[in-house]
Order: C-alpha cells, then structure tokens, then sequence
C-alpha cells in the first residue's frame, strides 16, 4: 500500500516480505488478518453522530493526513465523508481495541444495512485495507439502477459471508 496516495499496488508474497517490519518507507505491507468484533460497541446515536448517509463504512487513520478518515463504498468508488468526525472519539473510547488498528492498513468496517432494516444484527471487523476495497469494487461493478439490484446485493452478502469465514467466524461470529 502507498499510504500517500492511497493506492494498493501488489499482493504478491515476494512484496509482502520485502516490505514486512519497515517503518516510515513510502510502502507498506497490508495485514492478512479479518478479525469479526462480536462486542463491538456503537449506539444508533453514535453511528447518527458519524453523519454518514449509507449504513455500510470503513474507517482508518491516515497517516499522510494525521487523522480518521471514514469511507463509504458507493456506485463511484470509495466515498471519502467530508464531515467531521468529532464523534468517532467516544466510539474509540468505548472499543479500546481500535487504538491497535495499523494506520493506512488496517480498517474498521460496519455492516450496518441488515440491522436497520430489522434484519440482521450489525456486524463490525477489523480488516485488511484491501478487503475494504475489494467491497467498493463490487459496488462500483455491479451496482445497477437507483437500489442497485439484486445481484450487488448477493454479492455484497457473499462478501460478508466470506469475511466471516475468514474471520473464523462462520455463521455465528466469534469475538476477537
């Protein structure tokens, strides 16, 4: 990854160990670990106090700009919120695991589409910045008309159930 440009480069295993352990170059090596947070904390108020307009984000601090940056995966590409993100400290406080995420690398995503539809429970993972855009492809790609249709919606759904699995969590979840 090219934290600068935000850009991902390669995901051979040569590059991967060539950039493991460095600190401070222009590259960094994305982690290979999906972990699901079962007891993960966020009110509706919080999440409302992020201001974001879809139910489905990922966040990660910049080290380029020194700050959380929250994104949203629309029909575009990654949707980078320009509203304040004064609110995402109490979220911090309350989840104490988040202060560990790899800048640039390593992501919050929040799956929050099934539960405010009565559907689904919310579901929250630490991830690999490249599973985070993995998702927008398959938005950007796939997304049909004003609701996106029903195959993003398949897809979006298969992709979360292979975070899982690769999380360990299979159906059920399990906390990290």
């Amino acid at each position: 990854m090219e934290p600068a440009a935000r850009r991902l480069l390669c995901a051979c295993g040569a590059c991967a160990v060539l950039f493991s352990g460095q600190t401070g170059g222009k590259y960094k090596r994305v982690p290979r670990q999906v972990r699901m947070l079962e007891d993960f904390e966020l009110t509706d108020a919080q999440w409302d106090s992020l201001r974001l307009p879809i139910n489905l984000a990922f966040f990660f601090y910049s080290s380029p700009q020194s700050k959380m940056i929250a994104c949203y995966p629309s029909p575009a590409g990654a949707t980078e919120s320009l509203l304040p993100l004064d609110a995402w400290e109490e979220v911090a406080q309350a989840n104490p695991l988040l202060a560990g995420m790899e800048p640039d690398v390593e992501a919050l995503l929040a799956n929050r589409v099934g539960y405010v539809r009565g559907l689904a429970p919310a579901e929250y993972f630490l991830a690999p910045a490249d599973h985070c855009y993995r998702l927008v492809g398959i938005i950007r790609t796939r997304w049909k008309g004003l609701s996106g249709g029903t195959d993003v919606w398949r897809d979006i759904a298969r992709f979360f159930s292979d975070l899982r699995t690769e999380a360990g969590a299979g159906a059920g979840g399990v906390n990290a």
